[in-house]
């Protein structure tokens, strides 16, 4: 095991073990048996590591579910990926809830746990065929991190069963959003365009007129 896996490991620990507010990046050190100067060179913070938890969740999905069956529906691949996810998460679930409580306490880490979120659920979309590019595509980004926040809101609370009963309801959910927001973009597409058109239109007739000015008005040389 590298050494970045052993404090990851030793942090999810002692998150289980007590409030992870409570831990320090010393009790971190000394759980992974590694020096505090050697964990400063691999992780400048526990919102660090936590990343690099999540990094390594990401990588354990999209290597399980590389194989999956692309013509499924959009809903049933997205399903299948994020049920992945949630049985990789399994067992760290006493650690992770410490760990969210603490986050919620602190908006800097909240803030930077979100981003992790967002290009978590990138990948997860990504692996379930489903484009996330484009104004459409960061709304179902958008839309998913939050989706996911109460998924494993239900799965502190409730446990896996349950957890997944509402992941089924938010991918729904999520649907019938898309769709609307994919109608209102193809109703909308060609006013964007006519208006992009005409803004282009404007900058050349006004590119038109200023050369046109600078030949009217020649510099002299003295």
């Amino acid at each position: 095991m590298s050494v970045r896996n052993r404090v990851i490991d030793a942090a999810l620990k002692l998150a289980a073990r007590r409030d992870f507010g409570d831990v320090s990046l010393t009790d971190i050190a000394h759980e992974a048996s590694i020096s505090l100067a050697d964990l400063r060179d691999l992780f400048p913070s526990k919102g660090a590591i936590i990343g690099g938890f999540n990094r390594r969740i990401d990588r354990d999905v999209l290597e399980a579910i590389s194989a999956q069956d692309s013509h499924d529906p959009a809903r049933d691949r997205l399903y299948e990926v994020l049920r992945k996810r949630l049985e990789v998460l399994e067992p760290h679930r006493d650690a992770l809830a410490s760990i969210f409580r603490w986050s919620t306490r602190d908006p800097l880490t909240s803030a930077a746990l979100n981003r992790e979120t967002l290009n978590s659920m990138r990948f997860m979309l990504e692996a379930a065929d489903i484009d996330c590019d484009g104004p459409v595509g960061s709304l179902k980004l958008q839309g998913l991190a939050m989706a996911w926040g109460r998924v494993l809101d239900a799965w502190f609370q409730d446990g896996f069963s349950f957890a997944l009963e509402t992941l089924d309801r938010e991918i729904a959910r999520g649907e019938r959003y898309v769709e609307h927001v994919e109608d209102f973009a193809r109703i909308t597409r060609p006013f964007a365009d006519m208006a992009n058109r005409l803004f282009e239109f404007g900058g050349a007739m006004r590119r038109r007129r200023h050369g046109h000015a600078e030949d009217e008005y020649p510099h002299h040389s003295a």
